[in-house]
């Protein structure tokens, strides 16, 4: 099957089918190896007091 014609498949499930369908893409993405090192590297950086605040963050999205 072509990535097309998954994606035409896709388009015609219900809401509720997709939302199934994105929450199983979800789970497989953070069961990656590149996903638990940067979710490790998270966790030590907040351990070690490092955490953004909500300046930080707004002006992230104020930046695009």
């Amino acid at each position: 099957m072509s990535l097309l014609e998954l994606k035409q498949r896709i388009s015609r499930l219900s809401q509720r089918e997709r939302s199934e369908l994105q929450a199983y893409l979800i789970r497989l993405r953070h069961g990656t190896p590149a996903w638990k090192r940067a979710t490790a590297r998270r966790i030590r950086e907040m351990k070690a007091g490092k955490f953004t605040t909500i300046e930080e963050l707004e002006a992230r999205f104020a930046r695009g």
